[in-house]
């Protein structure tokens, strides 16, 4: 690993050294033991302490700015930033050498794909007025009827109900 340092307004001391270099230091198998050069900026502007770093590992640039009231939080939550940066990119790498798919010579036929089946829709059916009728009238029209089910106004009570065959034989009869 290889490190400089820029300090504006502020002089880099060897304590503020050791703690950028300690901390990567637990980084170490994130980065594969590659070469590494980090540029680690520091500043004091206004009582704000700013930490900038800029890492070149492999053909990735990762950068991560902090600012802080104390200057060793800001160098630790920059080198978070840099941590969480090199694991994303280390993954994205892992990833993309695992989904590789090997190239064969021979083209294996495509399987026709048959198309997908329509979502249902709605049928107008015929209108037909409905007559006072009752249930026992009902049952002998919708034999003679088509459909499994019959709308009708029941003679008695004058409310709308539908009676319907059963898969048992029977009749079933719907009132509201």
């Amino acid at each position: 690993m290889k490190f400089e340092y820029t300090g504006r307004h502020i002089e880099v001391t060897p304590a503020l050294r050791s703690h950028v270099e300690e901390h990567f230091n637990r980084l170490n198998h994130l980065f594969d033991g590659k070469a590494l050069n980090a540029h680690v900026i520091i500043e004091v502007e206004k009582g704000r302490h700013r930490s900038e770093m800029i890492v070149k590992w492999r053909n990735e640039v990762l950068t991560a700015t902090t600012t802080l009231a104390d200057m060793y939080q800001s160098l630790s939550k920059t080198i978070d930033k840099i941590e969480k940066q090199a694991l994303k990119t280390k993954n994205k790498i892992i990833d993309k050498h695992h989904k590789a798919k090997k190239v064969t010579a021979v083209a294996k036929p495509v399987d026709e794909v048959a198309p997908t089946p329509n979502e249902p829709k709605i049928v107008s059916a015929k209108r037909y007025a409905i007559k006072p009728m009752t249930a026992e009238e009902a049952v002998f029209r919708l034999n003679d009827e088509e459909n499994q089910f019959l709308v009708f106004r029941n003679a008695e009570d004058e409310k709308v109900s539908v009676i319907y065959k059963r898969k048992d034989g029977n009749y079933g009869l719907i009132e509201p």
